[in-house]
């Protein structure tokens, strides 16, 4: 019995040594990534669709007698052009692909999915994911990420957007800020 307490006790401080080792040898890397995505729900090349339409109780209209652009329930499917600068022919850099749920019966607020696959620079082939509750009256909306790919595998962090030139109605421009730590 003692031999037995006695090679337990070897196998749980080997197992601490090697956990407080393997945990200090590791670095964490810092990055800040800068962007603005393009959010068009008009013209010949959409990229953003709503593919559910929710419905409200009382199927209001605006005060000009047209339905409200968003509703509690819809949901948007986005593949979403990523730049490095607020123009639509500013360098690409990558796309931001997800969905976003309408959540809120007061106010345009949804859940957000967003998978943000970068095609240039020095991260080409990585992602980053984020999710978060969107709230489109706030300035600034910030939201959790989740996870990444490639050079940014296991990452953590928040993502920060904001309206750059945006209507609901037609979409526009946001910009977003990655801070991720992996």
């Amino acid at each position: 019995m003692a031999s037995l307490l006695l090679g337990s006790g070897f196998l749980l401080l080997a197992a601490a040594v090697f956990l407080h080792h393997h945990h200090n040898s590791a670095t964490t890397t810092t990055t800040h990534l800068h962007f603005y995505m393009h959010d068009a729900y008009t013209g010949p090349s959409p990229t953003a669709i709503r593919v559910v339409s929710g419905a409200t109780r009382s199927q209001l209209l605006n005060d000009d007698g047209a339905p409200p652009p968003r509703e509690f329930g819809d949901i948007v499917v986005l593949n979403n052009a990523l730049t490095e600068g607020p123009s639509a022919t500013s360098a690409r850099v990558g796309t931001a692909q997800g969905f976003a749920v309408r959540v809120s019966e007061r106010g345009v607020v949804s859940d957000l999915s967003l998978h943000m696959v970068l095609d240039a620079g020095e991260h080409k082939g990585s992602s980053v994911t984020a999710k978060g509750r969107i709230d489109m009256d706030a300035v600034e909306r910030e939201s959790v990420v989740i996870g990444g790919t490639g050079h940014f595998r296991f990452a953590r962090g928040y993502m920060v957007t904001k309206n750059y030139d945006y209507s609901l109605a037609t979409g526009g421009v946001v910009e977003i800020d990655l801070y991720l730590q992996h």
